[in-house]
């Protein structure tokens, strides 16, 4: 019930900050890709690498998890890889990524609640786990542009399933703006606009045009 006496200038709950937020990365490998046609595969990588970057900018703790990487699909991502040096994948059987135990251990180590998810392909290796952890009282954020499905169909189908059982899509730039969420916020300023030059298109070409004119100060 509204109470106006409440009304205060504060964050809501439910968004993604540096301190509830789990990203997860389900089998962006090479055999998955090849079967992706639901967008340009270019960009599902870049808007990957963008998300990594976030994570590691934020300190928001990452799970790295791959499907038959040696029998089938192929190492993880070199670029994604690259944002996490030494960080241990999680290799699976299971297509259902929350039915393998060392997986779900992982994201419980974390003691976060807010999985920010993202991977190849929808249907299948986000639908089943989105569920699972819904299932089991997590809050899921699917970041749409960082995955993709065999076919434009399946994987807008796939997330309109997720979204109908609780899960939020998003965009990776938008949890990247969501952590920040403060212009004033310098300790994370620089990274936040260099990840933005570095895989954001026009968005980043605009910040690079105001930091040349206005100033380095040039924000937003």
């Amino acid at each position: 019930m509204f109470d106006i006496t409440q009304v205060q200038a504060a964050p809501s709950a439910d968004l993604v900050t540096p301190d509830n937020a789990v990203m997860l990365f389900v089998d962006h490998q090479p055999q998955m890709f090849f079967g992706t046609g639901s967008g340009d595969r270019t960009a599902i990588i870049n808007a990957t690498v963008g998300l990594a970057k976030a994570a590691r900018a934020f300190g928001v703790p990452a799970v790295l998890t791959t499907v038959a990487a040696e029998s089938f699909s192929g190492p993880l991502l070199p670029q994604l890889a690259e944002v996490f040096p030494g960080q241990e994948v999680v290799d699976r059987t299971t297509m259902n990524a929350w039915e393998d135990e060392a997986l779900v251990a992982a994201v419980k180590a974390t003691g976060r609640r807010k999985i920010v998810l993202s991977g190849l392909w929808t249907e299948v290796c986000l639908v089943l786990p989105a569920l699972s952890a819904l299932g089991q009282g997590y809050e899921v954020y699917v970041v749409a542009d960082a995955s993709g499905g065999v076919s434009p169909a399946a994987h807008e189908h796939a997330l309109q399933r997720m979204a109908a059982a609780g899960a939020v899509p998003v965009t990776w730039v938008q949890i990247l703006l969501e952590l920040q969420r403060d212009w004033a916020r310098q300790d994370t300023y620089g990274a936040v606009m260099d990840i933005v030059k570095a895989h954001g298109g026009a968005y980043g070409l605009g910040v690079v045009y105001a930091q040349s004119v206005i100033g380095e100060h040039a924000a937003g």
